[in-house]
């Protein structure tokens, strides 16, 4: 039989799909409506009305918190994006910032990025934090500007950066005088994170928290009704599915009410679907579904970690992994993890870096919980740190970590 490649490939690109629109179930995808979240919407649109109503006249600051996928994220994006277009027809000239605050950890990459996103020229290094804050505000002051910063994750920023760095963004406002041009959303997946501000702050911040819970079945099956219309054609699902995806993943079913976990099934389910040739989803696919989630649910947390990890970070916990399988054992000190790490440098061709930078690799990865690290006392062996994983499995942990290395040296290389 004649091998044909671009025949195979027509085929394929020719087979009716069942999606219609895929995008509209990934974590990024920011939809036109968010069941179950008008009262927070129109709590948000009240606390910046002075933005419309009175431009300048305040600088608001509001805390949004709740656990991962109680969309806090697409919440913002979506106020935000909205909020700028009715800002921008009655004719003022308005801004929204969206700071990935794991992305940037450092106080100078937080304050750059804001720079950045407002169209200035900074360089890399040279000015200081404050330096690039005053031109920031120079800018806004000078081109008669507003603007909205939404500090998502903020959690990480407060961990790695420490007190009095989050002292100097939360009163970057004070910097202004007559107009108040600055307005700012903290987002957190920490509850508690209200006791890192100055008791000004957090004082302030009490008035005006927003609080997101966890989905329950019912709102989850509204949700999922919502995004299912739009990624699918009509034929290709039914409503028992969507059910049996709310009730796994509700928080009255004892389940995380995570809309990203249900949302994710949906679409693992229908991706399985579609590589059967089915041109339906049946309650099967979303049960094989619902098997490969609960089997990566532990790499799925912290993906948004390390999607963002340089390259010998990631090298880094690729190391621990690998040490605490070949060793069968619970934890590893931080000098078998750096002989490991030197090995595999030389493998993949790379420079290893200083045991200081090392250091606060470990530092950077415990405090984000991807991993533990504690300093003990090993009497005439002196101090060492003790690093463990707590979280498994670890076969398909080191196949994520090893696909993100490779993705990350073709993307540097």
């Amino acid at each position: 039989m004649k091998w044909d490649a671009r025949k195979i490939i027509e085929d394929e690109l020719n087979k009716q799909s069942i999606f219609k629109n895929r995008e509209s179930l990934m974590p990024e995808y920011i939809p036109e409506a968010l069941p179950h979240r008008e009262n927070e919407l129109k709590l948000l649109a009240s606390y910046f009305r002075h933005l419309i109503a009175n431009p300048g006249s305040m600088s608001q600051r509001v805390l949004i918190v709740g656990r991962v996928g109680t969309g806090k994220t697409t919440l913002m994006r979506t106020f935000a994006t909205n909020l700028t277009s009715i800002a921008r027809e009655k004719g003022l000239s308005f801004d929204y910032i969206h700071v990935n605050c794991y992305k940037n950890r450092s106080l100078f990459g937080i304050v750059r990025d804001i720079a950045l996103q407002l169209g200035l020229s900074v360089p890399h290094r040279g000015l200081s934090s404050k330096e690039i804050m005053d031109a920031v505000i120079s800018f806004l002051d000078e081109g008669d500007r507003y603007t909205l910063i939404v500090f998502d994750d903020f959690h990480y920023f407060v961990n790695i950066a420490g007190k009095e760095a989050v002292y100097f963004i939360t009163r970057a406002y004070e910097a202004f005088h007559e107009s108040k041009r600055l307005n700012m959303v903290f987002v957190s997946t920490d509850t508690n994170i209200i006791g890192v501000f100055d008791p000004v702050t957090e004082s302030y911040l009490n008035r005006y928290i927003i609080k997101l819970q966890p989905y329950t079945s019912s709102q989850l099956l509204d949700i999922l009704r919502y995004r299912a219309s739009l990624a699918f054609h009509e034929d290709a699902y039914d409503e028992k599915l969507l059910e049996l995806i709310a009730e796994y993943e509700g928080v009255d079913r004892s389940g995380e009410g995570n809309a990203r976990h249900a949302l994710t099934i949906l679409l693992t389910a229908g991706d399985i679907a579609e590589k059967e040739g089915a041109g339906r989803i049946s309650i099967e696919h979303v049960r094989k579904a619902i098997t490969i989630h609960d089997r990566s649910k532990e790499i799925e947390r912290i993906n948004d970690v390390l999607r963002y990890s340089s390259l010998h970070e990631l090298l880094l916990l690729l190391s621990i992994i690998r040490l605490l399988r070949k060793k069968n054992d619970k934890e590893v000190e931080m000098g078998e993890v750096e002989d490991e790490y030197r090995l595999l440098c030389n493998i993949h061709g790379e420079i290893p870096r200083s045991h200081t930078q090392l250091y606060e690799y470990t530092r950077n990865l415990s405090k984000t919980g991807v991993i533990n690290a504690v300093t003990k006392n090993m009497g005439n062996r002196g101090r060492t740190t003790l690093i463990s994983i707590p979280y498994g499995p670890l076969e398909e942990l080191e196949k994520y970590v090893t696909t993100l290395v490779t993705k990350k040296r073709e993307i540097e290389y």
